[in-house]
């Protein structure tokens, strides 16, 4: 089991070599901490001002076991009595901890999805997340994925945004075994879902990319080592996202995640991260903000420590809806958690430090790349993430036969073969769209992601997958004369939720039950147009636009892009990017 069994390094106060020791971090009330807030009239469930008396049911069982203990009666109990010996707050709450949640059972339409009870949505299955921090794997751990997914998930897979892979009808009599075979090449489960550190998203080319400014791989490995997996971070008000990345592309979707580090040079003290804090889409969405700090490489674990910590301490617990790391922030402003962050979790200043740059290239790495070593990384796209074991098998096998053995996974749902010489570079191409990979892919499938959608995830209203797929092979023929143009990014959503990430999408779908032209209630979407962040070749990261009334079925999503898209190039002036055009066209010309 790969679990940190000793406490975290950075609570003891000792500082690293140059620096000033902590002074008391982590209690606040002392001269130099910042106030403590006045106590709310009605209490939000901020441990360091309201106390940690529980205010709701989630909190209650959180506290009186919390969501790393299940792993012990997953393996003694619920392994060998099955499925119906699984009580509810483990089932439904505590299974996430490890990765599990309930998949949906199939046949139930979405417009079941809000009046069912999760035991009557459910089935006996589950879909399992590997945690891949900084979607680094090697072919070995690579196949081992591919022969659970083919033995226990029925040949299911697929790559996630968040550089999860994804695994469906995993029985609970499996799991041990599936652990086993995972930890013993380095992979895990922990913490994959729950309210915890959840994976962290890192540059899909860390330490190989020719243009690359600093290499965060060290980094990521430390916050792994050190706090994944500890009870001191595994009750958290909600889920906590990070990013890391140290590539000019700005590859890790950084404005959206709860915390990031995104690598630039100072221009006094060389490379370091600026620090974003506070992003988060769902059905209030926010973009992160930067706190104005420079932290260089040996500072990010403690830094990213210090913001998990306000998190969990300052964190609203009452209300699941408000319990969102955003939420704070929105309240407190980014002045002021520096502050707290600084005084109270840090012990000493961090120097100022300007933004990064705009990102010169696009972030998802696809195509062909030469590496800083002289060979060759090949970025390749599948259909909206969705793989399977015997692909997965075929990609480790490939990569071994031309010499790499080194594959990562990227936040746009894209695959990397690494260290791929010269002479092989054609044949790897050539195989992997054999196999449904594509390195040179039309616009549509390059820049299309999918959620799990009614598939498999109980919360979904839609289709996704197949939707998306079916739309992209439409778009490629009737937009063939347009493939030449600048990639408009389509994201499709199972429900309101943004898995896929749909207000910072060119076309954002959050799917929905709609009205065909015939009266009939359909599968079909709501519309948010012109969203984008810093690696989709946005000036400025923003928002989508959504217009009063607008929404598509399922059937004529095909028809809606090729219209809007052929306006867009219509309408556009110049360079002027599909976002840039959304928000300054008239209604009319977005429907």
């Amino acid at each position: 089991m790969t679990q940190a069994t000793t406490a975290p390094e950075a609570t003891d106060g000792a500082a690293p070599p140059g620096r000033p020791a902590r002074r008391n971090a982590g209690r606040p009330g002392r001269a130099d901490a910042p106030a403590r807030p006045a106590r709310a009239a009605r209490p939000n469930g901020q441990w360091k001002v309201d106390g940690t008396e529980p205010l709701n049911a989630n909190e209650k069982w959180k506290q009186e076991d919390g969501g790393l203990s299940v792993r012990e009666r997953i393996e003694t109990i619920y392994a060998r009595d099955g499925f119906d010996s699984i009580p509810g707050d483990d089932l439904h709450g505590r299974f996430r901890w490890w990765g599990l949640y309930t998949q949906r059972k199939p046949g139930i339409d979405g417009g079941k999805t809000a009046t069912l009870e999760p035991h009557e949505l459910e089935d006996r299955y589950f879909m399992l997340r590997v945690r891949i921090d900084g979607g680094a794997l090697t072919t070995e751990q690579l196949r081992v994925i591919a022969d659970i997914s083919k033995e226990f998930g029925r040949d299911s897979a697929d790559i996630t945004d968040r550089q999860n892979i994804q695994l469906h009808w995993v029985e609970v009599e499996d799991v041990p075994e599936i652990w086993r075979r995972l930890e013993a090449v380095g992979l895990q489960t922990t913490e994959a879902c729950g309210d915890v550190p959840r994976v962290v998203l890192g540059s899909p080319v860390a330490g190989i990319a020719a243009d690359e400014l600093i290499d965060p791989s060290a980094a990521i490995a430390e916050i792994t080592r050190r706090y994944i997996g500890v009870p001191e971070l595994a009750n958290l008000p909600r889920k906590f996202k990070t990013a890391l990345t140290g590539h000019p592309s700005q590859d890790v979707v950084h404005e959206i995640n709860d915390v990031a580090f995104v690598a630039h040079r100072h221009p006094e003290l060389g490379v370091g991260f600026d620090v974003w804090v506070g992003g988060g889409l769902s059905a209030n969405p926010r973009l992160g903000e930067r706190l104005g700090v420079f932290a260089t490489e040996e500072q990010v674990p403690d830094v990213w420590h210090g913001v998990v910590q306000i998190f969990r301490d300052y964190g609203y617990r009452r209300l699941r809806n408000k319990a969102r790391l955003k939420f704070l922030l929105a309240d407190w402003g980014p002045e002021r958690f520096r502050e707290v962050l600084e005084t109270e979790y840090l012990g000493y200043r961090l120097p100022d430090g300007p933004p990064a740059p705009k990102p010169p290239v696009p972030g998802d790495h696809v195509g062909v790349h030469k590496q800083k070593d002289g060979l060759n990384y090949v970025g390749a796209a599948p259909y909206v993430g969705r793989v399977s074991g015997t692909i997965l098998g075929r990609v480790a096998d490939l990569a071994e036969s031309v010499g790499s053995r080194r594959v990562r996974l990227t936040p746009h749902q894209k695959l990397l073969v690494l260290d791929v010489p010269d002479e092989h570079v054609e044949h790897v191409v050539s195989t992997l769209k054999e196999n449904g990979l594509d390195a040179n892919p039309s616009p549509f499938r390059r820049s299309t992601i999918a959620c799990t959608g009614i598939e498999y995830c109980k919360l979904a209203i839609v289709d996704t997958k197949d939707t998306a797929t079916a739309t992209v092979d439409e778009l490629e023929k009737r937009l063939g004369d347009l493939s030449q143009m600048r990639p408009v990014t389509l994201h499709v959503n199972g429900c309101p939720n943004s898995c896929a990430r749909i207000q910072t999408a060119d076309i954002g779908l959050k799917g929905q039950l709609v009205m065909d032209d015939a009266g009939e209630q359909v599968p079909g979407f709501q519309v948010h147009l012109g969203g984008g962040l810093a690696s989709q070749d946005r000036e400025v990261a923003g928002m989508g636009r959504t217009v009063r009334g607008l929404k598509v079925t399922a059937a004529d999503l095909p028809d809606y892009v090729e219209r809007v898209v052929r306006r867009y190039e219509a309408d556009k002036t110049g360079t002027e990017t599909f976002a840039e055009w959304a928000h300054r066209a008239d209604e009319e010309a977005l429907r």
